[in-house]
């Protein structure tokens, strides 16, 4: 096998320390010998580690992306040294034989025939868009959960308020919460705090605040409060700096959110996670590959076992299932009416993940030519095959009894 890098260095990171394996040639002519050596993971070792690296003439240094433990090596290298970060699946060592030193001395020999493919690793400033929309996502999931522990605690108090109103956070809710922590009781009164069309269900709520609401709920409603306004400041503080973070991104912005289903969040995490910048990605299919939402392969003997789709960035992933369940709520779109037709034949979760692959190949081709989206609309289907709409019609009222005669219309 053809020697790419005759200096190569593998690295295997934990959270303490490195193990940092160096192939160089040997003293005869076609060896090469390896050297194992132990750093420490602060900056001042990383340092260090760099000008031997650099003193040893290593021509790429090649390192598994073990939990976040890379990010101190990678971050102060980046800039030094012909540095790649590669995916642990990929450069797996043989079963039976794994160490620390081993697995860097594997990573040194991977890297030194060029087996290895560098996993994407965006620039500073896509980095830190990627920190706070990632931050945002954990503080909205941390208040949905603290919505939800408050609506179960509720019910132990008897008060039925999340089966009248359409969700515990809004104006009319929040209003009747607050005046049940300061001490009212009394449900008329509790139901008069309502707000616009929920006025129409006073009846309802007079009925649904009937309880046995004691000072221990009070408390308790309290603090639940209290966490949900913390979790909606700090969502707030995020949103505002993701907005003055995302300025060099804005058109590519406003382009991805004509793409039914994508709204604004969805579009800033759709670039924090993929960086606006498919020059990384050859293909759509490699961009789609990549997020995660496309089917596996895994064949044997002409056999496929399964097509589970792979793991891939979740953050994206969350984002374009958000995308696809609005869509499949929609109608009047391509998308919409691509979603109906796979889940009528595949089912709901397949149709889902397949509205996240037509999404993410959407923003391949308008991230890459600079283009705005374009809606083949709602009969695309029966534009692109008439014949096949025609015929699956005939079909339907056959098997309902009826017999079918087509007389076309005059032109």
């Amino acid at each position: 096998m053809d020697v790419v890098h005759e200096r190569a260095a593998g690295m295997d990171i934990s959270k303490r320390d490195a193990k940092v394996a160096v192939r160089v040639p040997g003293k005869r002519a076609g060896t090469f010998t390896t050297s194992v050596t132990t750093w420490g993971a602060t900056a001042g070792q990383v340092l260090e580690l760099i000008e031997f690296l650099d003193a040893q003439r290593v021509t790429t240094v090649v390192m598994e992306a073990t939990s976040d433990y890379w990010k101190p090596f990678y971050f102060l290298m980046e800039n030094e040294l012909p540095v790649m970060l590669v995916n642990a699946r990929q450069a797996r060592n043989i079963p039976g034989r794994k160490t620390d030193v081993s697995d860097a001395a594997w990573l040194a020999q991977l890297a030194a025939h060029g087996l290895l493919r560098a996993s994407f690793v965006p620039p500073e400033p896509v980095r830190q868009l990627r920190d706070l929309t990632r931050a945002r996502a954990i503080a909205v999931r941390d208040r949905t959960r603290q919505v939800q522990r408050l609506e179960k605690f509720l019910e132990s108090s008897g008060i039925k308020l999340s089966a009248v109103v359409s969700g515990l956070t809004g104006a009319s809710s929040r209003a009747i919460l607050d005046a049940l922590v300061a001490g009212e009781r009394d449900p008329k009164v509790l139901a008069e705090l309502a707000k616009g069309t929920l006025r129409n269900k006073i009846p309802q709520l007079v009925d649904a605040l009937h309880g046995r609401f004691t000072e221990h709920h009070a408390f308790l409603v309290g603090e639940y409060l209290t966490q949900i306004d913390t979790a909606t400041a700090m969502i707030d503080r995020l949103t505002a700096r993701i907005e003055d973070q995302i300025a060099p991104f804005r058109s590519a912005r406003e382009a991805l959110i004509t793409i039914p289903g994508v709204s604004i969040t969805v579009a800033d995490v759709i670039i924090a996670e993929t960086g606006a910048d498919m020059t990384v990605f050859e293909t759509p299919g490699r961009l789609a590959s990549w997020a995660g939402v496309c089917p596996g392969q895994n064949e044997s003997a002409g056999r496929v076992k399964s097509a589970h789709t792979r793991p891939g960035d979740k953050y994206l992933k969350a984002a374009l299932g958000v995308a696809a369940l609005s869509v499949s709520r929609s109608k009047g779109t391509y998308l919409a009416a691509r979603y109906r037709r796979i889940a009528a034949r595949r089912g709901p979760m397949k149709a889902v993940v397949a509205i996240e692959h037509t999404i993410l190949t959407a923003v391949w081709h308008m991230l890459r030519n600079g283009e705005v989206y374009t809606d083949p609309g709602a009969d695309y289907y029966t534009r692109y095959d008439p014949q096949n709409t025609r015929n699956r019609a005939i079909r339907q009222l056959e098997k309902l009894g009826y017999h079918v005669a087509i007389t076309p219309t005059a032109a």
